[in-house]
């Protein structure tokens, strides 16, 4: 006996007029929330209390941010301050780069040996 499928009782059912389940977007979700999940189990391993957070990218990837625990900001880099030991972007705990710091401290001593000479 030949069994029925819904398109015997008349009317013929698209593909448009049907749900799409697709394999790559529970793969999508499975692999977010596995990032999260080690993400997090490694930032608890070390000791910290970081937040994290989510964009999307361009290409409907998801790309992952720490959340700084002094501005709630998202950061892709913070920071271990030497002293007070406290977490952070660079922009919360002040830092500067050596490059920056410097560069008119050099230029200005090169001005005054060439003026004195």
């Amino acid at each position: 006996m030949k069994t029925l499928n819904p398109n015997d009782f008349g009317k013929n059912i698209l593909v448009e007029d049907c749900q799409k389940i697709k394999i790559k977007d529970f793969l999508r979700t499975c692999r977010t929330e596995l990032k999260r999940v080690i993400l997090n189990s490694e930032i608890e391993t070390m000791g910290m209390n970081i937040g994290l957070a989510t964009s999307k990218t361009c290409f409907n990837g998801i790309r992952f941010w720490f959340m700084c625990p002094q501005c709630n900001k998202r950061a892709g880099v913070l920071f271990s301050h030497p002293i007070t030991n406290k977490i952070g972007c660079r922009t919360c705990l002040k830092l500067n780069y050596k490059k920056r710091r410097y560069k008119g401290m050099i230029e200005e001593t090169t001005a005054i040996k060439n003026h004195q000479q």
